[in-house]
């Protein structure tokens, strides 16, 4: 349900695209199953950013950077997915939160 969120995003089917990965967040929430959960939250934010909707992208980000098996600094910091949150000034605190200390 997740993948299909990401490609009706990607199609610019905004509303299903947001019913179809909340929903497979929801049948799989992280206190059920943290493995698998995980991704879940991570590929919620990607399709939240990808439909124009920064402030959920946001919250679920939030979530899924204190979390083990979510989103990490190196996949923010590369991974062109990201593209359309990085104008954002929260995305750098984000970024500079999680960057590597020396």
């Amino acid at each position: 349900m997740s993948v299909l969120g990401l490609i009706d995003a990607a199609l610019g089917r905004k509303e299903k695209a947001i019913q179809e990965a909340r929903r497979a967040s929801e049948m799989l929430p992280i206190s059920k199953d943290a493995v698998e959960g995980a991704p879940l939250i991570s590929k919620l934010a990607l399709v939240y950013a990808w439909t124009n909707e920064p402030d959920l992208a946001f919250r679920e980000l939030t979530i899924s950077v204190e979390i083990p098996g979510g989103v990490h600094y190196g996949e923010l910091q590369l991974d062109p997915a990201w593209d359309p949150l990085r104008e954002d000034p929260r995305f750098g605190a984000l970024l500079a939160e999680l960057a590597p200390k020396e």
